[in-house]
């Protein structure tokens, strides 16, 4: 078909200028793209520069403006022969740089690998591939990265590198292993460079075992050494997989192959003694950091401050932030973010807010988790429900989006204030908003309701909680046993354990305990035993509460005698009993008129460092009367 016909067809342009230039005769085309001969004017001449000027390629942008007009078809390749074009790998990867639809890029690429004499190599390859990834057709993508490893084109370490990258990036990592080990296999050593890639892409997406393997792989070559980046990501992962003699083994011998260990290295590092409880080792590890010359980093402080805080350390965490102001760092809103709720943990609620104030001279914006630590350091040290809710509305006033946390704290907070309708209302504003049922103030709810008594309420919004998730927490399941439990509604709780259970949700020790609990309420103690063999036998380990429960269940249908047994096997084991282990069997013994044991008792929880409390004397006063000072004393 001519020119001229194909342009008659493509009458659908919204340009006029454009819609005439398509109309010309192909003779007319072909005269706009020819050659200037010496017989044109001077500044014809002038205006075209020699073939090798790269700064302006007047044949080439002729031919792509065929390309834009036309796309790829008989018209572009006959401008092809018009301009003389040589078809080589330059004029591929011209063509791929030009601004087309990235389908004329594909269709040209592959009209000219049909083309006699011609074979794509990498880098014509490596230039459709860099266009289809940035187009985001990553099936198209991966199809060219295949042909390219078919091909018998040679591919550089440079290359390899770049392949994994962009399949890394495209979260095809099973296809970028697959592709590395094949170039590899065609005696392309990869560079330090492309295992880098190539373990950067693999902790990106959690294959941490694989790094590891990908490093003894690397070490047993012998021509590919680690270098900071290798050792930086290696030590990351060990950390992560809790193998940190391993991490610590890789910081030493990087040291021993003359390399400096970055700021990022030893935050790491700082981090995994802190996790491990060893502060003194971390706080070393710092010292040698600053001695070394290695200046830390906002993280570095922000590991520091976040270790001392899980360690109980406030007064030390609010030091080092100190320090790091004195030592020009600045801090940033993850690091103030995480002393704030350190703070507001501990209770120092003025810290609180004056770190909140300081904010701003900092230039560091509070973000949605700034204003979460305050309303919950609010809630924390019993601060009326009000200025919570006025923080709230600071929150929306600047313009900061609640998030599901952020109901959640409220709603727990005025669960416990007794404020349950103003947590109901904060429900409803919260499924207004969009956001998912939250698991955690659905059973911040329930436990008020039942609390409150108000059993239909709370079996309501259980209901509405399993309806709205197909299923609930384990926590909201222990939650509702134990008041359907309170409430002597025992098979209810019953047919709920057993429910979780069919619905694969994993009773914890609050269900376990929740149902013991209710059991030994209802007179079923060997129930409850039974109970407790098959949570241990189920894996999950009983824990104090779980002791206490049982505890009296003894002293309220299996005597004395049986409390006194189980007290004392707890003194030897490794849950070792609280006051209230101690004022259960108190009341036991002087329920069963055994004051002699019960002062014994008493004497051994002072000595073991128990303050009596109300429970402890009303536990004599109950079972005597009225008892005379003096001998109460003396059996003291």
């Amino acid at each position: 078909m001519s020119l001229k016909a194909t342009v008659q067809k493509m009458a659908f342009s919204s340009s006029p200028a454009l819609y005439a230039r398509m109309l010309q005769t192909e003779n007319e085309i072909v005269q706009m793209f020819r050659i200037p001969s010496l017989k044109d004017s001077p500044s014809s001449i002038k205006s075209v520069k020699p073939r090798n000027d790269h700064s302006v390629r007047a044949l080439d942008e002729r031919f792509m403006r065929i390309l834009k007009i036309f796309k790829w078809g008989p018209d572009a390749e006959k401008a092809l022969e018009v301009l003389k074009l040589k078809v080589d790998h330059r004029l591929v990867r011209e063509v791929m740089k030009i601004d087309v639809e990235v389908n004329v890029k594909i269709q040209f690429f592959k009209w000219v690998s049909k083309r006699k004499n011609f074979e794509h190599d990498a880098t014509t390859f490596m230039a459709l591939i860099r266009c289809l990834e940035e187009a985001r057709l990553t099936g198209e993508m991966w199809k060219t990265i295949q042909d390219m490893v078919r091909s018998s084109c040679i591919i550089t370490p440079l290359e390899l590198s770049e392949i994994v990258r962009l399949l890394g990036k495209a979260k095809m990592v099973n296809k970028a292993l697959s592709i590395f080990y094949q170039i590899k296999e065609r005696k392309c050593k990869p560079s330090i460079n492309g295992y880098n890639t190539i373990i950067g892409m693999l902790m990106q997406e959690g294959h941490h075992d694989k790094v590891h393997e990908l490093y003894n792989e690397m070490c047993n070559e012998g021509n590919c050494f680690p270098d900071t980046f290798t050792y930086s990501a290696l030590i990351t992962v060990f950390g992560k997989l809790g193998r940190d003699e391993l991490a610590f083994q890789l910081f030493e011998e990087m040291k021993e192959n003359g390399l400096q260990p970055t700021p990022k290295i030893y935050t790491t590092l700082i981090g995994i003694y802190f996790k491990s409880g060893k502060i003194d080792k971390a706080f070393g590890l710092f010292s040698d950091m600053k001695k070394k010359s290695c200046a830390p980093t906002v993280f570095t402080y922000t590991e520091l401050i976040k270790g001392l805080g899980k360690a109980g350390r406030v007064e030390e965490a609010y030091g080092v932030f100190l320090d790091m102001k004195g030592q020009g760092c600045k801090p940033d809103v993850v690091l103030m973010n995480n002393l704030i709720n350190i703070l507001g943990e501990a209770g120092r609620l003025e810290d609180v807010l004056k770190l909140f104030d300081e904010m701003s001279k900092l230039q560091c914006e509070p973000s949605v988790v700034t204003y979460n630590s305050v309303i919950k350091a609010l809630f924390k040290t019993k601060r009326h429900a009000s200025e919570a809710a006025q923080w709230f509305d600071k929150l929306k006033e600047k313009g900061i989006g609640p998030s599901s946390y952020t109901y959640s704290i409220l709603i727990d907070g005025f669960c416990k204030s007794n404020r349950v309708e103003k947590a109901l209302s904060l429900l409803e504003e919260m499924d207004e908003k969009g956001f998912p049922p939250c698991p955690a103030a659905y059973c911040s709810l329930i436990n008020a309701l039942g609390k409150a008594k108000r059993y239909e309420a709370a079996s309501e919004l259980f209901q509405e909680l399993k309806e709205n998730c197909g299923s609930s927490s384990s926590r909201v399941y222990a939650v509702m046993i134990k008041h359907l439990g309170k409430c002597g509604r025992l098979h209810e709780a019953i047919d709920l354990f057993e429910e979780m259970k069919k619905l694969g949700c994993k009773p914890d020790i609050y269900a376990y305990n929740a149902l013991m609990s209710g059991m030994v309420r209802s007179g079923m103690l060997d129930e409850a035993l039974s109970l407790l063999r098959t949570m241990q036998e189920q894996g999950c380990t009983p824990d104090l509460n779980s002791h206490n429960i049982i505890l009296n269940g003894l002293a309220r249908t299996g005597g004395p005698r049986r409390a006194m047994e189980m007290l004392s096997r707890m003194k030897f084991s490794t849950i070792m009993p609280d006051v209230v282990s101690y004022n259960t069997v108190l009341s036991c013994l002087s329920r069963a008129g055994m004051f002699e044991e019960a002062a014994k008792l008493m004497k051994e929880m002072r000595t073991n460092g128990f303050e009596y409390d109300l429970i402890t004397y009303s536990s004599i006063l109950e079972a005597v009367g009225t008892i005379n000072e003096e001998p109460t004393r003396s059996a003291l």
